[in-house]
């Protein structure tokens, strides 16, 4: 190729797609949509943009599959099937992608992907360029010459002309001849019949081409091979038609506008974030990171920064002791903690940054190791610093800001230095104001405010010694390299306390942050701190019992199998159940070569009355319990102080709901006998009862007040059976005559409804037809008419305003609410439509959670709060308060809002979380 610095990259996006397809395991999003090749496409794109740096860029995709290949043979590709059922969704996604990483994208009614690249590739090499095509096609290799290379980025290489000689016998000029001559069965091209690789470019290498070879096939000594060639001839030189690439397609878009735009971040993150593709979005930020000129191009002038602060170490007394002196008088100072693992309450502090300056930083090192895990010197200790710092951090005149502000005060306080307020939390300021719409990681707010890239955590860790096999923990990093990367922190989150304290004022979001967001943190920081006590004892006699469980299933597997097998791999399960049990199923075989024996898979068996499909389903159910509960939990359990401490997550979700992890204590199945058995092992300490308060029926309410539903406020302030009188009305029966049966499937489309439920997901959940789900469905908004019409007024104000609200003021945005892809607006409307009730919901309880808070902390009050599991706040209560403590925790909770229907909190009081239930 030669030096030429012009350049021009042609990607075949058409055969990405197919490679990623096939190449990758299915994956779909939350919304049931199928994205593997997407996820691959994506990916691939990345790659590429990382790794190639081209002037033009531009990717290529075919039109229709018709085109004027089969107007000269009819028959042309006639051998393919159509594409997957679940790839088909994926293709006009595959476009977005393009759109997203703004890569232009052509394509051109009648004509080939590869037909587009050859001319595209013609004209600019005959223009001086240096062109790569970066696809595995070997149809395309007749394209290489000097100034046209071909890459494979599955085999991430060049192909070269002995890769083209290997595959064809001949030069890349010569490609077309041979594949008329052997033809092609993956396009139905025709050939001459007994004509193969090795013959073909043998005719072609001793003839020169085709035609001549026509021309002179009399003189071919082999009597076969001449007749073949006689009696064939138009068929080949119809072939060479078919095969052979045009490089004077008639194009609408110049190859000299190829011209990516400069990307876009906020686009970027905004796409791989409404696909799921948490994967990637790492791998973007560290590009954008390195690629600091193109963040400057992506964002408005005024969000840049090109300011360059002090980072400065600081391992003396004397220097902490001024610092401190300007904290006291600085009005506000970030914090920022290292620490050698993620959860707070086992790891070890390594180091805390301060900032309180836009031009610099600090961070005060206190416990990094050598090579060989010896603490090194010339670094201050806890001792050390506790008095100075305690008195900035408990200071009441001086706001303390975290980013995460729960992670570092559980850390600070695990040493005995207690952070009191005011504080700020800036990774909740950005969930408050923009809920749903990209991430808060600090990593992402600061491209998106100042596009300045952050030191990436990997590339600080690269500075720690090598440990074994082990990857290197913080406290291994240098002190010099650490306080380059952590002081950052801590000054980028001062810098986004600024902004996004003038944004919340500018969209005027900070009463809803100051009432709802802002105080919740410090109830969480309480919250996480006490924990919960188990029963670890009881656990695992549990697990014991679950075990024999197991066991016994197993034999039953066993037993319906004729043999014994590893119940737990897929593999050999999928062996004994499609192929020596010999079940129907309706799959194709996946890339391991094996049938799949998912959940799914399984039910379907189960559904068509084959008993080990209902063992195999018990045992898993089983197993996920040992695995996840009962020998996970007393894994957790504090050494210090014997209890369990989840981890609330409060930026998550996109509706405003806490999340649980580490472990989750929101998913413990409540209505299974086994999930109630799990939730025994929940304990009151000796002398205090578990006291938990659940909202009954809280988003029904919310539905009926905010749709003003006439029929069920009035069912609701009349106290009338709600599930019933759905039952009653959509079947049209008097209320004394609803069955229970009617009554469950009433309340299934009850909540259904709220979460936008389809008649393929009624009819699933209820195992009814779909036609049946249907009726269900329309019989309820004929009834209920006004929840049409609000779901209607919901979705139309997503659709002009980009996000709806919470009755408490909130907004969730809602992403791909006008995509034209189907599945994903239906998502994305679904969405729109149960997000104001979800979210008001849990702005109610988050109120509820910071009014009983003040009211134990002004009563002194002996109540604690344990946890918040959606609708429920479960406490723990000396026995002796709990008739004067509980009502008022009820009161609160009823009053913490007021709708037009009643707000109603059940409690039960008991030793452990079940029964308490």
């Amino acid at each position: 190729m030669s030096t030429s610095e012009k350049t021009l990259c042609l990607i075949d996006g058409s055969g990405f797609i197919f490679r990623a397809f096939y190449a990758l395991p299915p994956l779909t999003r939350p919304d049931g949509t199928p994205v593997g090749a997407v996820f691959g496409f994506t990916s691939m794109l990345m790659s590429l943009i990382e790794t190639h740096k081209h002037h033009l860029w531009a990717v290529i995709f075919d039109a229709k599959r018709q085109n004027f290949r089969h107007e000269i043979f009819s028959d042309y590709k006639a051998n393919r099937e159509s594409p997957p059922p679940e790839l088909v969704p994926q293709f006009s996604l595959i476009r977005e992608v393009c759109k997203a990483f703004d890569v232009p994208s052509v394509e051109l009614e009648g004509y080939e992907a590869d037909d587009l690249i050859a001319t595209y590739a013609h004209q600019a090499s005959q223009s001086g360029y240096n062109v790569k095509i970066i696809s595995g096609d070997k149809d395309l290799m007749q394209l290489m010459n000097d100034n046209i290379e071909l890459f494979d980025p599955i085999k991430n290489r060049t192909i070269n002309n002995e890769d083209v000689l290997k595959k064809f016998g001949v030069t890349p000029d010569k490609v077309s001849d041979v594949q008329a001559l052997m033809g092609d069965t993956s396009d139905n091209i025709p050939g001459i019949p007994g004509i193969g690789p090795k013959t073909a470019s043998e005719l072609i290498k001793t003839y020169g081409d085709l035609e001549s070879l026509l021309n002179n096939s009399h003189t071919i000594p082999q009597v076969k091979r001449r007749e073949l060639l006689k009696t064939h001839a138009e068929n080949a030189r119809m072939s060479k038609q078919l095969s052979l690439l045009k490089v004077d397609v008639p194009v609408t878009v110049p190859y000299t506008d190829l011209q990516p735009n400069p990307m876009n971040h906020n686009k970027i993150m905004e796409f791989i974030q409404a696909q799921g593709f948490q994967r990637l979005k790492a791998r973007v930020l560290n590009f954008f990171s390195r690629n600091s000129s193109i963040n400057d191009s992506t964002l408005p002038l005024e969000k840049r920064t090109h300011a360059t602060p002090e980072f400065k170490l600081v391992n003396t007394l004397s220097e902490l002791e001024t610092i401190c002196k300007q904290l006291s008088n600085s009005g506000t100072v970030a914090i920022d903690t290292e620490t050698d693992g993620l959860n707070t309450f086992n790891c070890q502090l390594v180091g805390i940054s301060l900032a309180w300056s836009r031009d610099s930083a600090v961070y005060i090192p206190l416990n990094h190791k050598d090579e060989h895990g010896n603490r090194l010197d010339d670094q201050l200790s806890i001792n050390d610093i506790q008095p100075l710092l305690s008195a900035v951090l408990e200071h009441p005149g001086l706001l303390k800001v975290g980013h995460n502000l729960k992670f570092d005060s559980e850390v600070l306080a695990q040493h005995n230095l207690i952070i009191k307020g005011p504080i700020h939390d800036t990774m909740v300021m950005s969930y408050a104001m923009n809920m749903g719409k990209h991430g808060h990681g600090l990593d992402e707010l600061s491209l998106k405010y100042f596009a300045h890239p952050m030191i990436p955590f990997k590339e600080a860790i690269n500075h720690a010694p090598k440990i074994g096999r082990k990857t290197a923990t913080f406290d291994y990093v240098p002190t010099d390299k650490a306080t380059i990367y952590a002081a950052e922190d801590a000054w980028m989150t001062l810098m986004l306390f600024d902004t996004l304290s003038k944004e919340l004022a500018t969209e005027k979001r900070v009463r809803v942050y100051e009432t709802l967001d802002r105080p919740l943190v410090q109830v969480i920081i309480d919250m996480e701190t006490r924990g919960i006590k188990i029963d670890a004892k009881y656990l695992d006699k549990l697990t014991h019992s679950f075990e024999l469980k197991c066991n016994e299933l197993e034999q039953k597997i066993f037993q319906l199998a004729g043999k014994e097998f590893n119940v737990g791999s897929p593999k050999q399960l999928s062996e004994v159940l499609f192929e020596e049990l010999n079940l129907p199923t309706k799959q194709k075989k996946g890339k391991s070569g094996s049938y799949s024996t998912d959940s799914d898979a399984l039910s379907e068996l189960n559904q068509q009355g084959h008993l080990i499909a209902e063992h195999l389903l018990s045992w898993r159910h089983y197993n996920k319990l040992i695995s996840t509960y009962t020998k996970a939990l007393p894994e957790k359990i504090n050494p210090k102080t014997g209890r369990v401490h989840t981890n609330f997550g409060l930026t998550i979700t996109t509706t405003g709901r806490l999340s649980s992890s580490d472990p989750n204590l929101q998913n413990i199945p409540i209505r299974t006998e086994e999930g109630k058995l799990i939730r025994k092992a929940f304990v009151a300490e000796p002398g205090s009862k578990i006291v938990a308060f659940d909202y009954s029926q809280i988003e029904l309410r919310l539905l009926a007040h905010m749709a003003d539903i006439q029929e069920l406020k009035s069912a609701f302030n009349n106290n009338e059976d709600i599930h019933a009188l759905t039952a009653s009305h959509i079947l049209n029966i008097p209320i004394e005559k609803v069955t229970p049966e009617n009554r469950r499937n009433a309340k299934a489309v009850n909540f259904g409804i709220i979460y936008g439920i389809s008649a393929f997901g009624l009819s699933n959940q209820l195992k009814i037809s779909k036609a049946s789900a249907q009726s269900y469905i329309n019989a309820y908004f004929e009834r209920y008419p006004g929840i049409k019409t609000y779901m209607d007024t919901t979705i139309q104000h997503a659709k002009t305003h980009g996000y709806v609200s919470t009755l408490l003021g909130h907004h969730t945005y809602i992403n791909g609410i006008e995509d034209r892809n189907y599945n994903m607006r239906n998502y994305a409307e679904r969405q729109a439509i149960n997000a104001p009730i979800q979210g008001s919901n849990a702005d109610i309880i988050k109120k509820a959670m910071i009014q009983i808070d003040k009211r134990i902390n002004a009563n002194n009050l002996t109540a604690r709060m344990l946890l918040q599991v959606h609708d429920e706040l479960v406490f723990e209560i000396p026995e002796n308060s709990v008739e004067d403590e509980v009502p008022l925790i009820k009161q609160i909770m009823e009053n913490a809002v007021h709708l037009s229907v009643p707000v109603i909190v059940d409690y039960e009081v008991a030793t452990n979380w079940a029964d308490a239930h």
